[in-house]
């Protein structure tokens, strides 16, 4: 059996801690696209009405606005689903954020297949790679509510572009609440000599339980929280890889240009071992969170047979 883990929003959390944040930072202003209810900037919205601007169904001019606000001194946390942060304005990221490294946070829920019911319309499973494309910019993908709380307020006591990844779906708590986060560091949540699993987001509960399946067989598996994935630390990948000589990477995310796709260059530059990569094949449909999470195989079964696939490819 695995463990039974507390549940918990990270769009909540990320609202809420906005308002935490609010008196520490008077150059916050919040950015929103005709979605607030669902990410939870109405929050914001309805104590600092002065301090928040709607621009609706226009994501071009969403990311347009802020990185004029933040031309001009501001913070502004620009948030709605992923597929409409990240895919619809790429160029404005490209060219008005990342090209002018401006201090512009943003913060984008319904990630990946976890939309659910919403349909694949909304699925944003190409997010990571987009984002992690754009010199300039910070990338980090939260395991949980209590990682998202110091992912924020990390983003905004720092300089520069941010992207922060959540999820429209209650995820497992993986952290007790006196985990410190460091921005680029991998956090090793579970040690192990035989294998290591590199996961994010909702997929490091994942791992926890296949480590927990593994252990059932004998296997020790490592499970590393690769939470930035933009700056990645490499010097984690790097010595679990040599240590265990196995690695999989675990992510609800496409299979190209995300966290799989980090590992593996990181990898094959330093220390060739065997990959395996747990991730997205495509699209899927409408259903419950957990549904799409078993159909398109982000289950710890799936990364177990990954991690025992990476084994037997040891030389």
């Amino acid at each position: 059996m695995v463990a039974q883990r507390k549940m918990a929003s990270t769009r909540q959390t990320y609202g809420e801690t906005l308002i935490e944040i609010a008196d520490s930072y008077p150059d916050i202003v919040v950015l929103g696209g005709d979605l607030n209810v669902s990410v939870f900037t109405h929050l914001w919205r309805d104590k600092y009405p002065e301090r928040f601007f709607d621009f609706g169904p226009a994501e071009q001019n969403l990311i347009g606005v802020g990185a004029g606000m933040a031309a001009s001194g501001k913070t502004p946390f620009v948030s709605t689903f992923s597929v409409f942060g990240v895919g619809r304005p790429f160029d404005q990221l490209r060219v008005l954020v990342s090209q002018g490294n401006l201090n512009v946070k943003l913060v984008c829920t319904h990630a990946g297949i976890l939309t659910g019911e919403d349909g694949m319309s909304a699925h944003g499973i190409e997010d990571l790679s987009l984002i992690c494309s754009l010199p300039s910019f910070t990338v980090v993908s939260p395991a949980d509510s209590v990682e998202t709380v110091q992912a924020v307020k990390t983003a905004a006591g720092t300089d520069g572009p941010f992207y922060i990844r959540l999820s429209r779906a209650a995820t497992p708590v993986v952290h007790d609440e006196d985990y410190r986060f460091e921005l680029g560091k991998a956090e090793q949540v579970r040690d192990g000599s035989d294998v290591t699993i590199f996961a994010t987001g909702v997929m490091v509960s994942v791992s926890l339980d296949a480590a927990e399946l593994l252990e059932q067989e004998g296997v020790q598996a490592r499970v590393i929280n690769i939470h930035t994935l933009k700056p990645v630390d490499e010097g984690a990948i790097v010595a679990a890889a040599g240590e265990t000589g196995a690695v999989v990477s675990a992510e609800e995310h496409y299979f190209h240009g995300g966290l799989g796709s980090i590992v593996a260059q990181v990898v094959g530059q330093n220390v060739p071992v065997p990959v395996e990569m747990v991730a997205l094949q495509g699209y899927s449909e409408s259903a419950r969170a957990e549904e799409l999470m078993i159909k398109c195989g982000l289950t710890a079964d799936k990364v177990k047979e990954a991690a025992l696939k990476a084994i037997s490819r040891k030389p």
